[in-house]
C-alpha cells in the first residue's frame, strides 16, 4: 500500500507539472521585480485577497461536490445495470421453457432462444458503453496533454461498434440496429419483440412475460439515466467562472505574499542581515504550494464533470460491461475460448 500511495503521489505531481512550472515562473518573476527594482509600493492588502481566496475555495468546493455527485450517480446507474443484467440472465434461463407450451420446442431450440436473448442483452450493453464514450463538445479533459501522454485510452477507441455487435446478434437484427441513431434503444425494442413472440409460442408464460418486460422497462430507465448524465453537462457558467476565479486569485496572490515576506525580512535584518535581505525569496515555495493546491483541486473538479469521457478518473463502464458479459456467457455454459477476457488494467486504472 505504501508503494502504491507513493506512485499515486508521483502521478499527481507529474499530472500537474506544467502548471507547477508556470507557478514557479510567476513567483520568481514577482520576487525578482521586488528584489532588484525595489517595487515595495506594488502591493495589495491581505483582507481583499483573503476574501477572494475564501470565495474561490467555496466555488471550487461546490464544483468538486457537484462533480463527485455526477460520478457517484453514474456509478450507481451502472451498478443497477449490473444487478438488472444478472437478474435478466437468470430469469431468461428459468422462464423460457415448455411448461405452458401447446407445441413444445426441443431443448436445443429453447437453448437457442435463451442464447439469442442473452447475447442481445450483451449487445445492448456494448452499444450503450460505446454511446457513452462518444465525444461531446464540452468534454475537453481527455485532450489535455497530461491526460494523453500516459498512453491510456478506453477500449472503445481501439475497436469499432460494428465489429463488436456483429458476433452478438443476427444479421436481420444487425441491419435493424445499424439503421437507428440510438442503437441501444433499438436493441431493447428487439428484445421486447422477441419476448412477445416467445409468449405467443407458449414457451414464455404470461406472468414470466410480464416479469421480463418489467426488466426491459428497468433497462430503459437505466439507459435514460446514463444518457442524462452524458448529454447534460455540468453548467458551463459554473465551470468557466470557477476556472477564471482561480486564476485571478493565483495571479493576485504574489502582490500580498511577496511584500509580506519582505516586511518579515526587514524585521529580522538587524539580527540576521543576510537572511533578512533574502527572506522575500522564501515566498517562492509557499506561493507554489498554495497555487498548486487551488489549481489542482479546481482541475480535479473539471476532470470529474463528465464521468463517461474516458479519462483515468471516470466510471469504468467498459470493465463493468465486460464483467457482466463474462458472467452471462459463463452461466450459459459457453466454452472458455469463446468468452472474452476482461479488459486490461493500465497503470492501476480501469476503463
Amino acid at each position: 500500500m505504501h508503494i502504491k500511495r507513493n506512485y499515486t503521489t508521483f502521478q499527481m505531481a507529474w499530472w500537474t507539472r506544467f502548471e507547477t512550472l508556470l507557478f514557479i515562473m510567476i513567483i520568481i518573476t514577482w520576487v525578482a521585480l521586488y528584489y532588484f527594482l525595489d517595487l515595495t509600493w506594488l502591493k495589495i492588502p491581505w483582507t481583499p485577497l483573503a476574501l477572494i481566496g475564501t470565495a474561490v475555495a467555496f466555488v471550487i468546493g461546490f464544483q468538486n461536490n457537484a462533480a463527485y455527485g455526477r460520478i457517484w450517480e453514474a456509478r450507481k446507474i451502472w451498478g443497477g445495470i449490473v444487478n438488472t443484467s444478472r437478474t435478466f440472465g437468470a430469469f431468461v434461463q428459468d422462464m423460457v421453457n415448455n411448461d405452458y407450451a401447446q407445441a413444445p420446442m426441443t431443448d436445443s431450440a429453447l437453448q437457442k432462444e435463451i442464447s439469442a436473448l442473452t447475447h442481445r442483452h450483451i449487445a445492448w450493453m456494448t452499444a450503450l458503453r460505446y454511446a457513452m464514450r462518444e465525444p461531446r463538445r464540452w468534454e475537453t479533459t481527455v485532450h489535455h496533454k497530461t491526460n494523453q501522454e500516459w498512453g491510456m485510452r478506453p477500449p472503445e477507441k481501439d475497436a469499432i461498434l460494428e465489429d463488436e455487435l456483429k458476433p452478438l446478434i443476427s444479421e436481420s437484427d444487425y441491419a435493424y440496429v445499424m439503421g437507428k441513431s440510438n442503437k441501444s434503444t433499438a436493441i431493447l425494442y428487439l428484445q421486447s419483440h422477441h419476448l412477445k413472440q416467445l409468449k405467443e409460442k407458449g414457451v414464455l408464460w404470461e406472468f414470466s412475460f410480464l416479469e421480463l418486460e418489467g426488466i426491459v422497462k428497468e433497462l430503459f430507465t437505466l439507459q435514460g439515466q446514463s444518457e442524462r448524465i452524458k448529454n447534460f453537462p455540468y453548467p458551463r457558467h459554473f465551470a468557466t467562472l470557477n476556472h477564471f476565479f482561480m486564476w485571478i486569485f493565483v495571479l493576485l496572490l504574489p502582490l500580498s505574499l511577496v511584500p509580506q515576506f519582505a516586511e518579515i525580512g526587514l524585521g529580522i535584518i538587524d539580527n540576521s542581515p543576510l537572511i533578512g535581505k533574502i527572506f522575500m525569496w522564501f515566498s517562492i515555495p509557499f506561493y507554489v504550494i498554495v497555487a498548486w493546491i487551488f489549481h489542482t483541486m479546481e482541475r480535479i473538479g473539471r476532470t470529474g464533470e463528465n464521468p463517461f469521457e474516458g479519462t483515468a478518473n471516470d466510471v469504468p463502464i467498459s470493465t463493468i460491461a465486460r464483467g457482466i458479459e463474462i458472467d452471462l456467457r459463463q452461466n450459459l455454459g459457453e466454452p472458455e475460448d469463446r468468452i472474452p477476457q476482461q479488459f486490461a488494467v493500465i497503470k492501476d486504472t480501469q476503463f
